[in-house]
Formats: structure tokens, sequence, C-alpha cells
């Protein structure tokens, strides 16, 4: 038991509370972005993910994993918001939970291992370019200093690390960049630009919705689009986690993890969510490994809106851009590129399938379903 501790909690426990930090910080815009694509409150996002990366730090298979609220799920339930209201959305995430745990007792973990390598590598690449494409609101159309900021961002996160790793850069670089704008008055925009902020903890609510059939006929299919894609999303981060630190997990804990956290965050206002494959990959590379780089995520995101606010809603965007540009850069598998070269055409079919269906429909899973179903048939017909 204190063996289990010591590895899954406290290894390098103080490198894993600077990569929590520097996760929640990158958090805030994408979170308040998703909330605006599910047509909801910021804070509906951001309570979520408190809630969220919080409980699958305890709950979760796989250490060192970012959960929070996710653009895939903003995605799938803007239509039932428009149409019904946040309520019927709080229900449809608790139903999502319930959903997940079932789906983690049936041992739908197992299924990861039909996912073929060149789904995987089609599957990272989109998400490079789809973490690229989304930073350039941030950068383009806007002050040079915006500019400035974006460029100086990446020099420091690209070449610091490699003399001095005391510190992660990309806290750093938030850091020494938003003083600098704050006292210069540089005409940049911000964090707060993009909503309002409440300082305000998360309270405990059950969606005012009529418990009837008509109401679960309404949510039931938003709740399994939601515990699919989420699942989807969540095991295949579990998956490219488990070899960067070259160690497995639990993925039907996982699920059932993932599924124990959305009811949670339902319970508490916030909208669905999974694992976070850019933010995963950005702790792993600032030195998260363990389950407290998660719940420092967590606990220091709702910090930062309760005392913290003020300098939060300064933090210029273009900073944070520059941050996830780098994340998408260091994702990107560029050796796919010799490897469709050299591979079967079958293969090359796949992995390109894989990124086209993603980048169209901003969908992850769907892309990685239809990707490993093709490689099949293909395969089958050889």
């Amino acid at each position: 038991m204190i063996k289990h501790i010591r590895t899954q909690w406290l290894n390098n426990a103080w490198a894993n509370v600077l990569a929590g930090i520097v996760v929640a910080l990158a958090l805030v815009p994408e979170v308040i972005a998703f909330s605006v694509i599910a047509g909801v409150d910021p804070m509906v996002g951001l309570y979520a993910s408190f809630v969220i990366a919080v409980t699958i730090a305890f709950t979760g298979g796989r250490p060192a994993m970012i959960s929070a609220a996710a653009g895939a799920i903003a995605l799938l339930v803007y239509p039932l918001v428009k149409n019904y209201g946040v309520d019927y959305l709080l229900a449809a995430t608790l139903l999502m939970g319930v959903i997940q745990i079932i789906l983690g007792l049936l041992k739908v973990g197992h299924l990861m291992k039909y996912i073929p390598n060149t789904v995987m590598i089609g599957f990272v690449d989109a998400l490079a370019i789809l973490i690229f494409h989304s930073q350039l609101q941030h950068i383009f159309g806007h002050s040079w200093q915006t500019y400035v900021f974006t460029g100086v961002t990446i020099v420091i996160v690209h070449f610091l690390p490699k003399v001095f790793t005391k510190i992660p850069a990309p806290l750093i670089a938030v850091v020494l960049l938003t003083t600098i704008s704050i006292v210069t008055s540089a005409p940049v925009r911000t964090v707060g630009d993009l909503g309002e902020i409440t300082r305000a903890l998360p309270h405990f609510l059950i969606p005012h919705v009529p418990f009837t059939v008509e109401t679960l006929m309404i949510i039931l299919p938003y709740s399994i689009s939601m515990a699919v894609v989420g699942l989807v999303e969540s095991l295949l981060t579990a998956r490219i986690v488990d070899e960067t630190l070259q160690s497995d997990s639990d993925k039907n804990k996982e699920a059932r993890g993932q599924g124990i956290a959305n009811i949670l965050s339902g319970l508490f206002g916030g909208i669905g969510g999974c694992a976070m494959i850019g933010q995963s990959v950005m702790n792993l590379k600032s030195g998260g490994t363990s389950r407290l780089s998660s719940l420092t995520a967590g606990l220091f995101l709702m910090f930062m809106i309760i005392v913290l606010g003020d300098f939060l809603v300064q933090i210029p965007m273009a900073i944070l851009a520059g941050i996830m540009v780098v994340v998408a850069f260091s994702t990107f598998e560029f050796k796919t590129f010799r490897l469709m070269r050299t591979a079967p055409t079958v293969d090359t079919a796949v992995i390109v399938v894989t990124v086209v269906l993603v980048l169209l429909t901003h969908n992850l899973a769907v892309g990685v379903i239809v990707g490993s179903v093709l490689n099949v048939i293909l395969k089958r017909k050889i």
C-alpha cells in the first residue's frame, strides 16, 4: 500500500506540482472556449474541469492523465442546450456518467487492443493539427505585440528546457511575460476577454428537470454520444500516456473513473468531460508523471479562479497560444511522412482517412472508429 501511494502520488512530487500548475494555466482559455461552443456560461466549464480533474486523480486508471471539460463533448451538446436549457445538459451529464460506469463494468477497455497502430498514428497527427489550428485565432489579426509575445513564448518553451529544468518553461513564460504585459500595458487579448470569471466555489445541485420518460428520451441520445466519445478520447489518451511513460494502465478502471467524475460534474453544475490529449501531453512534457499532477491541476484551477482572479484574467492569450503551438509540434509524428513512403498502401490509406475524418468532423472518436473499421475491411480483402 505504501509503495503504491509513493509510486502513484509521491514520486517526484515537486515536479508534478509544477506540471499541474502549468496545465491549469493552459486549461482556463481552452475550457472557456469550449463553454462558448456548448452555449453555456464559462463557469459551467470551469466548474466541470475542477471537479473532473480532482475526481479522476483518485478514481482514474492512468496516473498523469489530465481530464476536464472537453471540446468534443461541447460540440455534441450545443443543440441540447439551445433547445432545452442548461438543466437538461446537467441531467444528460449525469446519465453520461452512469453509462460510462456500466461500460467500464462491461470491460470496454479491452477493446483498445483492437485499435491498430496506423489509426493511432493518424489520431495523434490529426490531434496535433487541431491543436495548432485552434491557436491561430489567438495569434493572427491582432496587434504586432501579439506576434512578439507568441514568438518569445515559443523560444522560451522550446529552448529553455535544454539548459534549465528546475521549473517548467511554460510556467516561466506565463509569469514573466504576463508581468511584462501588465507593466507595459501591451494591447493584447487576454484570458478575461474570452468570458467573465466569477469568484465562487461550485455548489451541489439537482438538475431542475421533470423525472419522466419524456425527459429520458430527450437526454438519452446525447448521453450515449457523450459517453462513447468521452471514453474513446480518454482511453486513447491513456494509451498515449502508457507509451510515453512505458507503463500500463487499467483502461476499465479509467472508464469507471470517468463515469464517476462526470456524475459529480453534473451534480456540481458542470458540463461533461473526458481526458484531454493536448493537456495530458503538456503535463508529461512539464514533468508530470503521477496522480499528483492531475490533482494539482484541478486544485490550482480553482485557486486561480478564487484567489488569483485579477492576475488570471490579465494573462495574454498569445502566451498560452505559443505554449500550445510548441505542444502541437512536439505531438505531431513527423516520421509519418517517411513511414507513408515505405508502408503498404492499406496502412497509408488508414492513416490518411483517420486524419481527414478527424479534421473534417473535429471529432477524434469518429476518425478512430472509422479508421479501425476500414483497417479491418481492407486487410480482409488482401
